[in-house]
């Protein structure tokens, strides 16, 4: 399954608060490796802002749900995605279906 993995920053208080949740952050995230089963088709970071988007592949919730939850300082949203040909298909057939219903 794929999902689209987005992070925003967690209100933290002080501005040295801040500076330390920032160096934090970057010490776990340089020791971090990414799961076997945890492939990411990209990794981007919102310009301006602490926080930014992912897209994985990874057929383990319990992987994705570890993930985001590495790193306290910011809120995590995990949405299962699919391919827009996939979708498509889906829809048309649901489409045909209920076209062929028998309203009174």
């Amino acid at each position: 399954m794929k999902y689209v993995i987005s992070w925003f920053e967690r209100p933290q208080g002080s501005p040295i608060e801040y500076e330390n949740a920032q160096k934090r952050i970057l010490e776990v995230f340089d020791q971090w490796k990414a799961p076997a089963n945890f492939k990411i088709e990209f990794f981007v970071i919102r310009v301006g802002e602490w926080g930014g988007h992912m897209l994985v592949e990874c057929d383990d919730q319990v992987t994705v749900h570890k993930h985001c939850s590495m790193f306290p300082a910011f809120v995590f949203e995990a949405r299962p995605v699919i391919e827009v040909d996939e979708a498509v298909r889906g829809e048309l057939e649901v489409i045909a279906w209920r076209d062929g219903l028998n309203i009174k």
